[in-house]
């Protein structure tokens, strides 16, 4: 994850509180596929705190996964965010919502993705840059 989305995540974290986990690991890397990291994943009921993968258990809990770009929206990102859903079912937890947190929307795609049950994008504002979050 790069710093401006690192910055972004934990903008949306402070917004929605709960605890942060940072580059989740969904998929482990073996000789059959890719490892896939996940920007954020929030449990949403939990303490307000960032926390290691190792830390939090998420089954049977209310998360949320957040895929970050620091660009407008596009199928990139949003293939990110759709099938980081589909992949932390794995972990069974209670529920999920997905979020696709950008910089800027884009009018043809967000209404497509949003009519996907538990599917949102969310803008970041402007004034979130890595200099504003230094220090987080």
């Amino acid at each position: 994850m790069s710093k401006h989305e690192t910055c972004m995540t934990r903008w949306y974290w402070r917004q929605v509180g709960g605890t942060l986990i940072e580059e989740f690991c969904a998929v482990k890397r073996t000789g059959e596929c890719a490892q896939r990291l996940i920007d954020g994943v929030i449990v949403f009921d939990g303490e307000h705190r960032v926390a290691t993968q190792a830390e939090v258990n998420v089954a049977d809990r209310h998360i949320i996964v957040v895929q970050a770009k620091a660009m407008r929206l596009g199928m990139y990102l949003m293939g990110q965010a759709f099938f980081s859903a589909h992949l932390l079912s794995r972990f069974q937890p209670r529920s999920i919502t997905s979020i696709a947190l950008c910089k800027q929307s884009d009018s043809v795609l967000a209404p497509i993705f949003e009519s996907y049950p538990n599917m949102k994008v969310v803008v970041c504002p402007p004034e979130v840059t890595y200099e504003s979050c230094e220090n987080i």
